[in-house]
């Protein structure tokens, strides 16, 4: 009998509650004047800077940890429909991102930033810390090649060939020559949705963490 292989794939995805939310804004103004756009920047910065420093604590929060650029300045002179160019259109842009452990308090600080002149949130990345992430994808990476020993021996049970032994296992995507590992890591759902209030709230999705690996079987 010629030598028979099973080649399969195994998946297995974890869904968990988010445990930190990132959220990545900017402060931006624009007008006709360098001096009012900047000094518009400033002060609208200091108010949003301002409101992160007193939420700071490295361990219990509210705020983990946040970060802003330098106040970066530009000018551009647009067009309009008919072609002609326009007057310079001075700019101005702080960009920043805060950590939340506390979804409840990052709601709270939203809802009093949001009326700064400029503020605008780019997206919100919800996440896992990194000691629990660590965790769940060892786990769903056992999972996987469980996943994919029970699919083999399926498959042989169908043909009645007996029991099958791995001889090769790889991330997916790794067994064809060529061929480059697919993402295995956690995928993070960064959409959520927003109800109008004296606060913004938002209702996170759960963070995805997913294992996929390549498995080649032969017979015992």
């Amino acid at each position: 009998m010629e030598r028979v292989e099973i080649t399969v794939r195994g998946e297995h995805t974890a869904f968990l509650r988010p445990e930190r939310a990132t959220v990545h804004a900017e402060v931006g103004l624009e007008g006709p004047t360098a001096v009012s756009v900047y000094d518009g920047a400033v002060a609208s910065a200091r108010r949003v800077t301002d409101a992160v420093t007193a939420l700071h604590d490295p361990q219990a929060g509210p705020v983990t940890w946040w970060s802003s650029d330098q106040i970066r300045t530009w000018a551009r002179r647009p067009w309009n429909q008919e072609g002609k160019q326009l007057p310079l259109v001075h700019h101005a842009q702080l960009v920043l991102e805060v950590k939340f452990r506390d979804f409840a308090r990052m709601s709270s600080w939203l809802g009093e930033v949001t009326p700064v002149p400029g503020f605008r949130v780019g997206r919100i990345a919800w996440a896992l810390t990194a000691a629990r992430q660590e965790t769940v994808t060892r786990e769903v990476r056992t999972a996987a090649v469980r996943q994919a020993a029970e699919k083999a021996q399926a498959y042989a049970n169908a043909l009645e060939l007996g029991r099958v032994h791995p001889v090769a296992l790889a991330d997916a995507g790794m067994l064809g020559q060529g061929l480059e590992p697919r993402s295995e890591g956690p995928a993070m759902f960064s959409r959520a949705a927003a109800t109008a209030g004296d606060d913004v709230e938002f209702v996170p999705q759960d963070v995805a963490v997913v294992a996929r690996v390549d498995a080649r079987f032969a017979l015992s």
